[in-house]
């Protein structure tokens, strides 16, 4: 469909007016928007349009263009096409991974959805590698098991190493073939809520030709990815700016567990760019400079395929005790040379040609140089397994945000918990972005009348896009994101401790703060302008802010939040999730805490209690 679509049921023209300023404003209305065409965003869009729902999707890239186009390993899911498997197992080592932080119910749904959607997705056409009989190929990843951890699983299903691109096609042609309409490279300013706390829509900005958009809907799905562009090193791509975490915390919504941010132990030294962990799943394994196969020390039964935050810990601990390759003894080698050459070009042509490029290794003839990168945050806006937004209100933690949605990395539903296992991301897409489809189905009668925004919706959004194109201070914003993303790297990364915190969360504030006399120059309302730019600097400090402060105040060792001076997961006192909330006027972060859902679903799995978590 053409992606500046029809409007439905609404004046196609009308204006914002701001410090004086009329902003004329073209009106949409569609029964679901469903912000970012990453893999979550994309399966909600077949599934809502599939519905016969008015579906739009507004995206700030040509939809294959999203970051799930360089997912690399695979989307897990207990087939047993390559030896025995449950979905319990899956369940099992999810919620270990989690190191408990994960909530049970929704671990349970993900595992027993997961093989549907799967071969939901091979017959929509993803082109899966195959085993010689014609079935999925699955290889193995770090943390999965088999018989509850006794032993190693191929669980991850496999289209080569780019399944995040054969998925991304496979669905954006599903999604033209039921109706969606694309709205492409706009950019979500902000949502539109009511007095009452509803969301009502969205403001978004065509960095085509400059022109405003507001967009009212019965649901509004946020897939938005995450903010991995917060830190200095990263596996993201320069769009992963978190901007719909960022859009709830100006609402006045909290987002949850921010504080655990995955570090993957294989992005290439000096680029960041991922070398996945397929690598290691085909039979790569890590050494440091004295020739070991250091992994085995640190994880005496899965070695190199322990999950990631121990991994990454590992590589990290290497190097600080001067085991590290290179002049600065600041990497270690990833080998893959002993492998056979055919399944090299067979099963992981893309990292061949990552290795190439970013490093100048051939990885049939030497190793990669890796560390650990920013890649993942298992933070987010908190949902229900529906895909609906929740905020404690009245006393019910679980209270669901009428007309809002989240998926994927910009939600926390939460089943990664601490720590996100190795191709749970992409089956979390699927899963979820399937569950909130099924869930819009229900609530909104197809064909119904979309209610009137309240008046000045949008007033606020077009206000502060006002602000930053008249910015005219001392400070570049390329200055001020420079600084977050250095502090980001050096406070708050893979080891942690309060004496460096605190010096984060001091500093971090600074640098909001002095976003107060920050200078726009290139103010055009297009690509690659320093106002969008500015916009996206403008989300990233928030959820920066929102990271140190959690991590601050959470004094324990759980997944990839590692404090040193609290080496110990305490089940007793922080088995609980973070909520936090940002003021933009004060730059005050404020925290509070959600249990843990301690239950299942079904008779079919028990709670699985915790113990310690050791591979």
């Amino acid at each position: 469909m053409a992606q500046d679509a029809t409007p439905h049921d609404a004046p196609p023209h009308n204006a914002v007016q701001v410090n004086g300023r009329a902003y004329p404003i073209i009106d949409h209305a569609y029964d679901v928007v469903v912000v970012g065409a990453g893999g979550a965003g994309l399966r909600a869009v077949v599934g809502c349009s599939e519905a016969g729902l008015r579906t739009a999707c507004i995206t700030k890239v040509f939809p294959t263009r999203s970051h799930t186009v360089a997912a690399q390993g695979g989307i897990a899911a207990a087939l047993g096409n390559m030896g025995p498997d449950d979905w319990r197992w899956h369940m099992y080592d999810t919620v270990k991974g989690s190191d408990w932080l994960g909530d049970q119910d929704a671990i349970e749904y993900l595992c027993r959805n997961a093989p549907e959607a799967v071969y939901e997705l091979e017959h929509w056409g993803v082109p899966f590698s195959r085993t010689d009989d014609g079935k999925i190929l699955q290889r193995a990843f770090g943390g999965m098991t088999t018989d509850f951890g006794k032993g190693q699983a191929k669980r991850t299903c496999a289209a080569a190493d780019r399944t995040g691109h054969a998925m991304l096609h496979t669905m954006y042609g599903q999604a033209l073939r039921h109706s969606a309409e694309f709205f492409i490279e706009y950019f979500a300013i902000d949502l539109i809520m009511d007095d009452e706390g509803r969301c009502r829509g969205v403001v978004a900005l065509s960095m085509q030709d400059g022109t405003l958009h507001r967009f009212r809907a019965h649901q509004v799905i946020l897939a938005t990815g995450g903010y991995g562009r917060a830190y200095f090193s990263c596996t993201s791509a320069h769009i992963c700016t978190g901007d719909g975490n960022a859009m709830v915390l100006r609402a006045g919504l909290p987002l949850q567990d921010m504080e655990f941010v995955q570090f993957h132990p294989t992005g290439v030294y000096g680029a960041g760019v991922l070398i996945t962990e397929g690598a290691r799943g085909e039979g790569g394994f890590l050494r440091n400079a004295e020739g070991d196969k250091f992994m085995e020390r640190y994880a005496p039964s899965a070695k190199d395929l322990a999950s990631r935050d121990v991994v990454s810990r590992a590589i990290t601990l290497e190097i600080r005790e001067g085991r590290g390759h290179g002049p600065d003894k600041d990497y270690v080698h990833l080998h893959l040379e002993h492998l056979d050459s055919a399944l090299i070009e067979e099963r992981l042509p893309g990292i061949t040609e990552s290795a190439r490029i970013f490093a100048g290794v051939d990885v049939k003839e030497a190793p990669i140089p890796v560390i650990p990168t920013c890649h993942y945050n298992m933070g987010g806006i908190p949902t229900n397994m529906h895909g609906e937004a929740i905020s404690p209100r009245d006393g019910d933690p679980d209270a669901i945000v009428a007309g809002l949605m989240a998926l994927g990395e910009a939600a926390c539903v939460s089943v990664h918990g601490a720590n996100r296992l190795g191709s749970n991301s992409l089956i979390d897409l699927v899963v979820f972005g399937r569950a909130a489809a099924h869930r819009c189905a229900e609530l909104i009668a197809k064909g119904g009348t979309i209610p009137d925004l309240p008046k000045g919706a949008g007033e606020a959004a077009v206000a502060r896009l006002d602000r930053f194109r008249h910015a005219d201070g001392p400070t570049p914003t390329a200055e001020l994101r420079l600084r977050m993303q250095k502090l980001m790297q050096r406070d708050c990364a893979v080891f942690r401790t309060k004496k460096v915190l605190k010096e984060g969360v001091k500093a971090i504030r600074a640098v909001w703060d002095d976003a107060a006399d920050l200078r726009v120059t290139d103010r055009s309302l297009i690509w690659n302008s320093d106002l969008i730019e500015t916009l996206e600097f403008d989300n990233l400090i928030s959820q920066a802010a929102v990271t140190v402060e959690g991590a601050l105040a959470r004094e324990e060792s759980r997944g990839a939040h590692a404090r040193e001076d609290f080496p110990k997961r305490d089940d007793a006192k922080w088995m609980r999730h973070t909520l936090s909330w940002a003021d933009y006027g004060t730059h005050e972060v404020r925290l509070d805490y959600r249990p843990v859902h301690k239950f299942t679903l079904s008779n079919e799995v028990s709670y699985i209690e915790p113990k310690e978590r050791v591979y």
